[in-house]
């Protein structure tokens, strides 16, 4: 059974960057999709980026319209982490993220939480105006 933990979550003004981390123990990163969502109160849980494990077409990063340009996703298979490096930060940016792995090799990146099979707990980004 796959864990994966989330850090590097914070407040920061609007303008700055953060970086956070996803960690995985208990399973392999390799082939297998991951991607990062986040959820503001009163909202449902959305796609922010996500990172194809098999990569056919060259192209393997994925974002939603709202924070392409602004934030990019990276996967490290050997350290079983993934990142999401995030900057111009907005005050529309404030959500709990959480990182999301695939439990099968796959080259598709889903947009649906019911594309995922492991879930970290959530880490907490503030934007201030």
């Amino acid at each position: 059974q796959v864990q994966l933990v989330e850090s590097g979550g914070g407040t920061v003004q609007a303008g700055g960057s953060l970086r956070l981390s996803c960690t995985g123990s208990g399973g392999t990163f390799y082939s297998k999709s991951a991607s990062w969502f986040r959820q503001a109160p009163g909202k449902e849980r959305e796609f922010v980026a996500g990172v194809a494990g098999i990569n056919f077409s060259g192209s393997s990063q994925y974002y939603a319209d709202s924070v392409k340009g602004r934030f990019a996703i990276s996967k490290d298979n050997t350290k079983t982490t993934v990142t999401l490096q995030m900057n111009s930060l907005k005050p529309e940016d404030t959500a709990i993220y959480y990182c999301a792995l695939t439990k099968s090799p796959t080259a598709s990146v889903p947009r649906g939480r019911s594309g995922y099979d492991y879930w970290g707990q959530g880490t907490q980004v503030t934007v201030s105006s």
